[in-house]
Parts: structure tokens; sequence; C-alpha cells
């Protein structure tokens, strides 16, 4: 350790009340971005899971152009070669296909345009959580062809219940009429509204059977181990499939690119609060630049008389830089550790927030939300409290070599 170093450390300390508080503000502003930074980003990761595990899954297969214009002729042609590819894939937790038709629905009373989807039950209830949604009534079983599960808006609307039927028309395959009459089994409740109000889900097999879809499907549903594992399962699928088999009709997207509106959202809430964390770190910026400030102020008649016996600015100068990067150097590690066992407690606990029990269930998300420590939130916040706290101290520290010896040894 250099003698700047330690003359450095044994100077903050001699006075401690401001030494304290510099290393408390410090300190806060690190507890509060690393706790903010955790909760923002294990909210964002509730909502994704949520809202893949309702219906898009983390990623799809299916063909090119489906995405955008789902009409009935693009399909997964060999659904069982891509089940087999999946199987040998690390990172996949699991997987499901599925079939969409865009058809129109009729009760006793009422008729509606709405998507019908055809499920495998037992794939399905693994790659999504609509059995568990389901509030009246009961989930569909494996050999169950022409029964239904709806949306409980779009059973208010159609007023229709628990094994009742429903007559649905649409357009099969090969451009030949499909129709069928279903009875409903279930009435889900996702508490997302565009959903509960358009789809209907039924069997996979009668759904293929009524629009003549032979074994074909329009979509592969997975879901990963983890979001952390998106990416890297993407690139398997294209790289060790799509390519290695010279298949060029499929395409791979992911959630950011199945539901965009969500990305967006993510992306906004977190610029807003960026902003205020901006704010944040400027406060306490003004208030270490204050304190070194008045620090050095306090002290010209100290630098002036080291100055007269031989010590160079530039060392004085070091001096202080060195006592401003230890005061902050403790606080930031003070910081960490009491920002990281604050999120890992509510990281177990959750946090509950009354009064936006509705809102959440808007989009799915559950009313207790868990902040999630990262090495990212846990970083971050503090590396950004260190520059802005390093520069603050800069300026100061440049006044002393701007100091006369005689001028600052008449300083009182």
């Amino acid at each position: 350790m250099s003698i700047e170093l330690k003359m450095a450390w044994r100077n903050i300390w001699r006075n401690p009340r401001r030494t304290f508080l510099t290393i408390a503000a410090i300190a806060f502003a690190s507890i509060i971005l690393v706790f903010m930074l955790s909760f923002q980003l294990g909210c964002y990761e509730t909502m994704i899971n949520t809202s893949v595990k309702i219906s898009t899954g983390h990623m799809q297969i299916q063909a090119k152009g489906y995405l955008k214009d789902k009409k009935m002729r693009l399909v997964i042609k060999d659904p069982g070669q891509i089940s087999k590819f999946l199987d040998t894939i690390e990172g996949i937790d699991t997987y499901s296909f599925r079939t969409n038709g865009f058809c129109l629905v009729s009760s006793d009373k009422r008729t509606y345009g709405v998507v019908l989807t055809g499920i495998d039950p037992l794939m399905e209830a693994r790659v999504s959580s609509i059995k568990s949604l389901v509030r009246k009534g009961g989930y569909l079983k494996k050999n169950e062809v022409f029964t239904a599960l709806i949306g409980e808006l779009l059973s208010n609307n159609l007023k229709v219940d628990i094994n009742d039927e429903l007559t649905v028309l649409g357009q099969g395959r090969d451009g030949s009429i499909a129709a069928a009459v279903l009875t409903i089994k279930g009435i889900f409740n996702s508490g997302i509204d565009e959903f509960d109000r358009n789809v209907i889900m039924m069997g996979l097999k009668g759904f293929q059977e009524i629009f003549s879809m032979g074994k074909s499907v329009h979509e592969a549903v997975i879901t990963t181990n983890s979001l952390g594992d998106v990416s890297m399962v993407k690139q398997v699928i294209q790289n060790n499939f799509f390519k290695a088999n010279k298949i060029e009709y499929l395409a791979v997207p992911d959630w950011m690119e199945i539901m965009p509106g969500l990305l967006q959202g993510i992306q906004m809430d977190l610029f807003s609060g960026i902003i205020m964390y901006i704010i944040l770190v400027i406060v306490v910026a003004f208030s270490i630049f204050n304190t070194f400030l008045m620090a050095i102020l306090e002290r010209t008649r100290e630098f002036g008389v080291m100055m007269a016996i031989g010590t160079s600015p530039s060392r004085i100068t070091k001096l202080v830089m060195f006592e401003s990067i230890c005061m902050t150097i403790v606080g930031i590690i003070l910081g960490i550790i009491i920002g990281s066992l604050v999120t890992l407690y509510f990281q177990k606990h959750g946090i509950f927030i009354a009064g936006t029990e509705d809102i959440l269930k808007e989009y799915g998300i559950p009313d207790r939300l868990y902040p999630r420590l990262s090495l990212i939130s846990a970083s971050a916040g503090p590396l950004v409290v260190f520059l802005i706290t390093f520069v603050s101290s800069v300026f100061p520290a440049l006044k002393i070599r701007k100091l006369k010896p005689i001028e600052a040894m008449a300083n009182v």
C-alpha cells in the first residue's frame, strides 16, 4: 500500500461525522439502485414468463411468413421430425404443437369471429398455464375431439355455459368448408381480455380433421428453462436443424418478435426508470461534490504548509483523490452488500402491492412481485455511482493546483 493511500485512509477519519455522512449517501444510492434494478428486472421476467406461458411460448417454429400473415396453408409439414430434434436440445423445458384457424362461432343467440386453436391437451398442459386458468368446468382430455375450452369474456358475449354447443364455420387448408359442432368443456380466465375474448381451444386431432390438415401443424411452441437460454436454443435450431437439413421454409421467431408490444412496453418502462435513477445519482453527486469542496476549502492552510515544505501540488491532488476513492469504495461495498441482502429477502418472500390487483391481473401478472438479483442489477448501479462520484471529486481536487503556498498559509 502506497504512502499516499495510507495517508488518505487516515485523513478521511479526521472528521468522522463528515466521512460517515458521505459514505452513507453513497451507500444509500447504491442500495436503492441495486434493489430497484433487481425489482424492475424481476418484474420484466415475471411479465414475460406469464405472457409466454399463457399463449406464445419463449419461441416458436413456424413457416416463414406465418407470423405476419397467418394463412391456413403456411404449415409445418413434418412435426414428427421437429419433435425428434427438439428432444435432443439442452435448454428446452418443453414444447407443444398447435394449429390455428380464423372462423365464425355461433351459439343459439349470437355469432362472433374467433381464433380456433387445436392443441394436444397433454403437451399443452406442460407448455402453457391454460389448464390452471380453467375457472369453470374442466380441462380437455387426451381423446376428446369435439370438446372445447372457451374464454370467459367470449362465453359471456355468446351467452353460453358448460355443456352448451357451439357451431364453428371456417375454411380448410384445401379450400373446403370446415364446420363442426363443439361442446363446451371448460371456461378459462387468463386475465388478458383480448385472449379471453377471441380464443377457443379444441383437440388437435379434431382440428386437423375438420380443417383438412392431415398431420401438419402451424406452430411448435417452445418454452426454455430460463429467459437466458432463449438465444442459445434459437441458434441451435437455426444452425443444427434448419441449415444442417437444408430446411428453408421454416423460421424460429422468439417472444420479442412474437410480442413486440410487450417488448416496447418493457423498453419504455426501463427508459423512464433510468431517468429516475439518473436524477437520484445527480442528487448524490451534488452532495458528494459539496462535501469534497468544503473539505478542500477547510484544509487550504494545510495544503499551503505542505507545498511550502516541498510537497508538489500533483502529490497533494493525488492524496485528495485517494481520499475520495476510499470513501466511495467503502460506501459502494456497503451499498452492494445491504442492497443484495434486502433484494434476496424480497426475492424469497415477494412484494405485495395493495390496490393494484386488478391492473396486474389485466396483464396476467400475479399480485405478488419478486425482484431478481443478478450480476447486472448488483453492479450496474454502483458502477455508475462510482464514476459519478469520481468525476464529482475531480474538480475540487484540481483547485489545489491553483493554490499558492504563501496565500494558502494565510488562509484562515
